[in-house]
């Protein structure tokens, strides 16, 4: 969604804030110089931290690792013996988190209810398990600027903001259908509950006159829920779905409290 997102971003944006980084599209596309960013997954912010770090010695590790289906369940099954994985070292879990984004089925982080990553092997031919170049840049802009890495609640992260502070926020989407719901990015859920929360959140940010965008899925709820706010329609292609022919352009909104700049 990075051609739709970019036109609509407030004229200069020098302090940052993403309390749901993820993969960090947004955030790597602008690269502010301030920036507060969050994920409640504790893993992947672990993995931005290694790669701050200690990029050069990830690199070397995420070599050893194969592409067969046996080596990645192996890999996989770590996080279901406690003692096991809190005996890797930071590295060692960051090598692995991305080993298993790469190999597994369409790149989907999904944990059960126990928090253990259960997505199945992808089968691809030649996965670029090891993008040296893509980690050193991605080190380099961290150490560079003035990046503040949580894993925390995303109303703590916001609490951070400034006056000043332009915030994008990419929750976890409201399903559009009962069979489409999934919240497997960490073991809680991204609820009705939680969307209404997140939604006095920005409410509290309007009114301490900072800016922010949404995304959300183009539901009625969601559309009711900020229809006090600037609502945009825009496509956007997804790649995830169990049916190849389903994949494709579909409806999303982008949510704004300020208007074209």
């Amino acid at each position: 969604m990075l051609d739709e997102i970019v036109p609509l971003l407030p004229g200069k944006v020098s302090s940052y804030c993403e309390p749901f980084v993820g993969g960090g599209a947004v955030l790597f596309s602008i690269q502010p110089k301030n920036a507060i960013v969050n994920d409640l997954n504790k893993d992947l912010i672990g993995v931005y931290k290694t790669v701050k770090d200690n990029v050069e010695d990830l690199i070397k590790d995420l070599a050893k690792h194969e592409n067969t289906p046996e080596y990645f369940y192996a890999i996989r099954d770590l996080d279901r013996d406690k003692n096991v994985y809190e005996s890797l070292s930071e590295v060692e879990r960051a090598s692995r988190i991305i080993y298993l984004n790469k190999t597994c089925f369409n790149g989907l982080f999904r944990v059960n209810s126990s928090g253990e990553f259960n997505a199945p092997f992808g089968y691809y031919k030649n996965p670029n398990i090891v993008n040296a170049p893509v980690l050193r840049a991605v080190g380099l802009y961290l150490n560079k600027n003035n990046v503040e890495l949580h894993s925390e609640d995303f109303s703590e992260t916001l609490s951070r903001t400034k006056k000043g502070c332009f915030v994008y926020l990419d929750p976890p989407y409201d399903p559009v259908s009962d069979t489409a719901n999934f919240t497997g990015y960490n073991k809680g859920g991204f609820g009705k509950t939680e969307q209404k929360r997140l939604k006095e959140c920005c409410d509290k940010l309007n009114e301490r006159g900072i800016k922010f965008m949404l995304s959300n899925s183009a539901t009625e709820y969601v559309k009711e829920l900020y229809s006090g706010y600037n609502v945009t329609t825009v496509k956007a292609k997804r790649a995830i779905n169990s049916n190849a022919e389903k994949r494709g352009q579909i409806e999303e909104l982008l949510i704004r409290n300020y208007g074209e700049e």
